[in-house]
């Protein structure tokens, strides 16, 4: 039997466990189109009203089951409209495979009707990426697309298949099967070649250095965790808590750790860096070991200068290109977090003398968790908003958390409303925290959100966004009610570009130039009733309470709903 290049993708794609693509079409890819249709028992497409949010519904799906999304998009504009979302998961390390359409091998690189360079132009994010020039080729390279985007460090890949290789036919016996090539592997992966380079610039060794992380901790006496998104990439958050009560070190969270550690836990000292919680940033000038896990070090965290500044650091991390890139370590470990962490923790429990716990240091972090309370200012801040027409932000996400419980997934765009988000909503460590984290893309929420609630249909998920983001991904109002998917969205509607706005304020002398959105600021509300959502206003405590209630009530009969709050434009993170 003679099968097409189209007929070789989909049944690939069945082969490598997907059972959900996001994508629209275009002239490029309507053969793909056509074998999707023919195999839609087998594997369902959602359409999007945009192809970035494609990519950002792969990337939801990815980050809340661990398993590759898939994007599609047809050659030119609309492949370059998945750019973003494809950058987005290569900096968050997202499995993604996306797949383009473009023009036919013979017209490639004559300006031909919506031909790009997708290849090139993705290059700098993604961690391979693959132009099929042969049919024969199509199986494997799908293959080993997956293999790569899930091994190691996770991140997005990509394959462009120009338009006579989709409609190509071969026999089946010459394309090959699920196994990986090895050559590949070690040769002309994009993470080996740059692994080779690291070793020779910063003198890399593959051997790990756990004798001199023991010796490290077993000589602290004012111990630190700073655990990032690794540790919610390899389910390692248990073996984190067991380090952080055996060593009695604080925890502080990236904003990609969100949801790695219980922030009711006694050790968690909260989000560190910018817009961290000051108990996390000064316990980190008063620890004597940092203990790295999973995190990047960016800017956003250390700051220009003088982080950890009385620290020995221990970085562990699976990518060794990470390590001594941002911070210099004093000591490292490559290799997956939760395999790491057990060996180090049965090297650790066998020695009693690390439970030296350090009790002025501790009353010390107790006092700065005590003194800079977030509930205490929340609480000032709720009783001088009391009787004003604005509801303040830590009432609005507290209040959503009791309502839908231990599970939900909680999504956020970008902006003041994440921090918020980040720092209010209380995670015990069950729930999933998907935001655009080292990319900050506005528009990221809607298409994460409805990707989440494919892949986990009976998990609650909530997307807490802001006005400047929403009018970004609103479209995707039309694919929540399509594909009736029941997504509780909270608008923190204060009319401005909030983060901008601080920002303004606080270094440009209250120049509020651009960031103002309420002289063009559309009626939410009448939004969502013309994509026939059903859609409420709250301006005080009780009419929150209010809306919030017959939200869940329709969430629970199958349909999204919109809670647009009001929120004080001058409220800042």
């Amino acid at each position: 039997m003679i099968h097409s290049g189209a007929k070789i993708l989909i049944e690939s794609l069945i082969k490598n466990g997907v059972d959900t693509i996001f994508g629209y079409p275009g002239g490029a890819v309507l053969d793909i189109y056509d074998e999707l249709f023919k195999c839609k028992d087998k594997i369902k497409h959602v359409l999007v009203t945009h192809e970035q949010h494609a990519a950002h519904a792969a990337d939801g799906y990815a980050r809340s089951t661990g398993r590759a999304g898939v994007c599609l998009a047809t050659s030119g504009p609309g492949a370059t409209n998945l750019v973003t979302g494809i950058a987005a998961a290569f900096v968050d390390s997202v499995p993604l495979v996306a797949i383009t359409g473009n023009v036919s091998l013979s017209l490639l690189g004559k300006d031909s009707f919506q031909e790009v360079d997708i290849a090139g132009i993705t290059m700098p994010v993604v961690k391979h990426n693959w132009i099929v020039e042969n049919v024969r080729d199509l199986e494997n390279i799908v293959n080993e697309a997956f293999y790569v985007a899930q091994s190691g460090r996770p991140g997005p890949v990509l394959i462009d298949i120009p338009k006579d290789v989709i409609s190509a036919e071969c026999e089946p016996s010459v394309h090959r099967g699920l196994t990986q090539s090895k050559d590949f592997r070690t040769q002309n992966s994009k993470l080996s070649v740059r692994t080779a380079e690291l070793r020779e610039l910063r003198g890399f060794s593959s051997s790990s250095d756990i004798e001199k992380v023991v010796t490290l901790i077993k000589n602290s006496k004012r111990p630190m965790i700073f655990a990032g998104g690794g540790v919610v990439r390899s389910g390692a958050s248990a073996e984190v808590k067991k380090l952080a009560e055996l060593l009695g070190a604080p925890v502080a969270l990236s904003l990609m750790g969100i949801s790695a550690f219980p922030s009711d836990h006694p050790l968690c000292t909260g989000l560190i860096g910018m817009h961290g919680t000051a108990a996390s940033n000064k316990a980190v000038q008063k620890c004597d070991l940092l203990i790295a896990l999973g995190a990047r070090f960016s800017e956003r965290v250390t700051g220009e200068k003088n982080f950890a500044k009385n620290a020995k650091i221990i970085h562990i991390d699976i990518d060794p290109a990470e390590i001594n890139k941002n911070i210099n370590a004093d000591a490292y470990i490559i290799g997956d977090l939760k395999k790491v962490l057990d060996l180090l923790l049965k090297r650790l429990s066998v020695d009693i003398s690390i439970k030296n716990f350090n009790t002025e240091y501790h009353r010390e972090i107790e006092g700065f968790r005590t003194q800079n309370s977030e509930l205490s200012v929340r609480t000032a801040e709720l009783r001088a908003l009391r009787g004003k027409n604005f509801l303040h932000p830590c009432f609005i996400i507290q209040e959503t958390a009791k309502a839908l419980g231990e599970n939900a997934i909680v999504v956020t765009d970008v902006g003041q409303h994440q921090i918020w988000t980040a720092r209010y909503y209380p995670f015990t460590g069950t729930q999933k925290f998907l935001t655009s984290g080292g990319l900050g893309a506005m528009g990221f929420g809607m298409g994460a959100a409805l990707g989440a609630k494919i892949a986990n249909p009976k998990t609650p998920v909530v997307l807490f966004t802001g006005d400047g983001s929403f009018r970004m991904n609103n479209a995707e109002i039309a694919t929540l009610v399509k594909y009736k998917l029941p997504v509780l969205i909270i608008l923190f509607n204060n009319r401005a570009l909030g983060m901008l706005r601080q920002w303004q304020k606080l270094s440009y002398k209250s120049v509020y130039y651009e960031t103002d959105l309420e002289a063009h600021s559309p009626d939410f509300i009448k939004l969502a009733a013309a994509y026939d959502m059903p859609a409420f206003s709250a301006k005080d405590e009780k009419s929150f309470s209010i809306a919030l209630d017959a939200a869940l009530k329709l969430i629970a009969s199958g349909r999204s709903v919109l809670i647009v709050t009001a929120i004080d434009k001058n409220e800042k993170v």
